[in-house]
């Protein structure tokens, strides 16, 4: 737990710059508050997987059959002006790996394209990160001197769309900096890839490494203070 205040605490509250924040998942709702919380501090913000889609329909582009939070566009739009007023350079994927149909079982093989993100087809759904868009992670990821990394990039369940989860795990494994790992996902992707040891820091917290991240008080940890 202290190794956990730590990392997270440091990272959010006093991190070396440039502070990178990569966030994944499938939908904004479960990261509005975090969101709005990092763009108070990270120098760039990275948002991949499912709920990149939503961001990309906010600032006008098709999304085809891809997942959307469409009770959210109003928030993103909020969200990507307010990255603008805050200097912050927040990166949405330039190109995609799309396909028909959504794999079942979800290790399933299905064929798919890589399209770019602002011309997915009507009849397509977007599952993972494009490799253009891998490289632009990267290297967004090795300028970085601390980096906070929550949520796959895809559905890295399928090895068809685990390329852009593996890709940033690797950028974060060759790194030199401060590298922290939210639970859940992304600790799953990165240990099962065998980046485990060249992170800094694994939280073992899932849900509430995010709480972290969104700025909330934890009651462990405040119950350890009073100590």
């Amino acid at each position: 737990m202290e190794k956990e205040i730590e990392y997270l605490g440091n990272a959010v509250n006093s991190p070396e710059r440039p502070f990178l924040a990569i966030l994944g998942g499938a939908k904004v709702t479960d990261k509005i508050a975090v969101i709005d919380n990092l763009l108070e501090k990270v120098d760039k913000l990275i948002i991949g997987g499912g709920m990149a889609y939503t961001f990309l329909k906010a600032q006008g582009y098709e999304v085809g059959k891809s997942l959307l939070d469409a009770e959210k566009l109003d928030y993103c739009k909020e969200m990507l002006k307010k990255a603008e007023e805050k200097g912050v350079e927040l990166l949405l994927p330039i190109d995609t790996v799309v396909t028909k149909e959504f794999p079942n079982p979800i290790d399933a093989e299905i064929p798919y394209e890589v399209v770019d993100s602002t011309a997915i087809p009507a009849d397509m759904q977007g599952l993972d990160i494009g490799p253009k868009t891998r490289e632009l992670f990267a290297k967004a990821a090795k300028e970085s001197k601390t980096v906070v990394w929550n949520g796959p990039m895809g559905v890295f369940e399928n090895p068809v769309f685990a390329e852009g989860t593996i890709a940033v795990a690797q950028a974060l494994a060759e790194t030199d900096a401060i590298t922290i790992i939210g639970g859940g996902d992304s600790a799953a992707a990165v240990n099962s890839l065998g980046f485990g040891d060249k992170m800094t820091h694994i939280s073992t917290g899932g849900g509430a490494s995010l709480e972290f991240l969104e700025g909330k008080e934890l009651p462990g940890i405040a119950a350890a203070d009073d100590k």
